[in-house]
């Protein structure tokens, strides 16, 4: 029975001196953990304030050259809606009655278009979600590559569609008129500005997508057949399967 009191005092006492070793082990490493962890947050911290700083500065570099952009774009619609009457008044004199009242109404959406464009202020582009968005797709266009983000892919989407929705038109009034094929001979075609706004993508970027939609759409109409998209009720829509091949967006993986 003492014996058995022994062991029971020996265990008791290693219990006691293991629980007392792990207690100065434990306070001797949490100060080390404890200041890795401060480190650690520092880091992280000091990684947020740069990423951050890095985001502003795209953000207000995306800010200018938009103010430019849309400087310009505005000029641009002066230019073309004075270049359009001239051959409003060709397409009178040859009685091409059609294809005057498809021009006439594509004219006036130029306007309604600088109107919008005249009432866009600075002060509200820090509110637009795409001056914050990083850019995370890749097109390419003239064997030069670009990036943009969701915005921009849904305009350039718009840019095929509308052109081809408004090369139908064209060439649905040159056939009523029978006058020969001719796309690159539409103002529309030449102007390729439909449904731009100024913003997001360049004006060349957005004028080269709304011809390859205005090209397909023309043949259609001319052709009176639907090899590139479909048209009801009015409107004009590039199949998705030749829109994709036009645009060949490639996602960007960071």
């Amino acid at each position: 029975m003492r014996v058995n009191v022994l062991n029971r005092m020996v265990v008791a006492a290693g219990i006691g001196a293991v629980a007392l070793l792990g207690l100065s082990v434990s306070t001797y490493a949490t100060p080390r953990q404890g200041r890795t962890r401060q480190e650690e947050q520092k880091k992280q911290q000091a990684q947020k304030k740069q990423d951050q700083a890095q985001a502003k500065q795209r953000q207000q570099a995306l800010i200018n050259q938009q103010q430019q952009r849309l400087t310009q774009y505005r000029d641009h619609l002066d230019q073309q809606q004075r270049l359009a009457q001239p051959q409003s008044a060709q397409l009178q004199q040859q009685n091409r009655r059609a294809q005057y009242t498809v021009q006439q109404q594509y004219v006036a959406r130029l306007h309604q278009q600088q109107l919008t464009a005249q009432r866009q202020a600075p002060a509200t582009y820090g509110r637009d979600p795409y001056f914050s968005t990083p850019a995370n797709y890749r097109y390419s266009r003239g064997g030069q590559s670009y990036e943009t983000n969701q915005y921009g892919v849904n305009l350039l989407r718009q840019a095929v569609n509308y052109g081809y929705d408004q090369g139908h038109r064209a060439g649905q009034a040159d056939r009523e008129d029978r006058s020969r094929s001719n796309y690159e001979g539409s103002f529309a075609y030449q102007d390729a500005n439909y449904g731009y706004s100024g913003f997001y993508v360049d004006r060349d970027d957005y004028n080269n997508y709304f011809r390859e939609g205005f090209r397909r759409g023309y043949e259609d109409g001319y052709g009176g057949q639907h090899q590139y998209g479909t048209y009801a009720n009015g409107k004009g829509t590039i199949l998705g399967a030749i829109l994709g091949t036009i645009l060949n967006f490639q996602a960007i993986v960071r």
